[in-house]
């Protein structure tokens, strides 16, 4: 059921740029990262820093927004929330779930880690019925200036619609070819992979409390979607781009069922044509294999087809 009397003045609300934030990382988080997205063992470059083309997974910085400054863990409810959106009054941050995401890479992320600002804008806020969606982007600069991606993410808040506000845009549909995958990527989640995952900074309980999921309507705590988009990324990567993080271009995709860790995904990859004769498109879905339900849907990726110079 709607909120009674949620309503949000979209006018104030779109358009408000963020206070900068400042977020932090090194090698030992990188690494960390491609454990928790299941990285295997041979893969040096992503686990052991003296490997000379040792670097991190180019989704990496998605996590960075709520990591923040520091390497504690922390309260995702400040975390999630903080700074409040000007004619938005609050909401309760256990019925957030991660609708859709984006990810666009200007320059590759320094292998080292560093100190960064985040800008953080609030694109659109949408009324959707039984929930509301937030849109918002997320600018990655160095200290230098230089910029080095951007992210923008869809966050569904359940119960907080039927304010009659605006539904949002149609979104670009990436329907999967009819015909036969160019690869598939089964892989089989750890009980533990939430658990895991959640020291790269996402520490939503919702991933974590065994008496908060059926509060929340889920049967036990689920796996982040950012997880899954991870595990997701590095099969395009290992399939599509011989494994080279330079060539990561783009990816967005929108999530459409939970993940309970210990299920089977699989990813399903089709290369299409871009109107850049340089770049690689991919289409792309993944389904649990135990329950035959889609978890991430119009998935679309762009790879460069040579490598990224830097």
């Amino acid at each position: 059921m709607p909120v009674e009397g949620y309503i949000v003045d979209v006018d104030k609300a779109v358009g408000h740029k963020f206070t900068p934030s400042q977020v932090t990382c090194n090698r030992r988080d990188f690494i960390l990262y491609a454990l928790a997205v299941g990285v295997h063992e041979n893969e040096t470059k992503y686990l052991y820093e003296l490997d000379p083309n040792f670097g991190p997974l180019p989704t990496y910085p998605l996590v960075l927004p709520l990591k923040g400054n520091d390497h504690d863990v922390n309260l995702f409810k400040e975390r999630s929330q903080g700074e409040s959106i000007p004619g938005m009054p609050p909401f309760d941050p256990n019925k957030i779930v991660h609708g859709e995401q984006s990810m666009e890479i200007f320059k590759p992320f320094p292998t080292s880690g560093g100190d960064f600002d985040l800008h953080k804008t609030c694109l659109g806020v949408y009324d959707k019925g039984s929930g509301m969606v937030i849109e918002n982007a997320v600018d990655l600069y160095g200290k230098d200036g230089t910029h080095y991606s951007r992210m923008i993410s869809k966050t569904f808040v359940r119960g907080y619609g039927g304010w009659n506000g605006p539904k949002g845009p149609k979104a670009t549909s990436y329907p999967p070819p009819k015909r036969a995958p160019d690869a598939i990527e089964t892989f089989k989640t750890a009980t533990n992979q939430a658990l895991l995952y959640r020291l790269s900074g996402d520490y939503n309980p919702l991933h974590a409390d065994v008496e908060l999921a059926p509060k929340v309507g889920f049967k036990a705590p689920i796996l982040h979607g950012l997880c899954t988009y991870g595990i997701t990324a590095h099969a395009i990567l290992k399939h599509l781009a011989n494994n080279d993080s330079n060539r990561f271009r783009s990816i967005e995709a929108r999530f459409a069922s939970p993940v309970f860790p210990g299920e089977t995904i699989e990813i399903y990859m089709w290369k299409v044509d871009h109107k850049d004769p340089g770049v690689q498109g991919v289409i792309f879905a993944v389904k649990v294999k135990e329950r035959d339900v889609v978890v991430i849907n119009n998935g679309y990726a762009t790879l460069h087809k040579s490598p990224f110079k830097l």
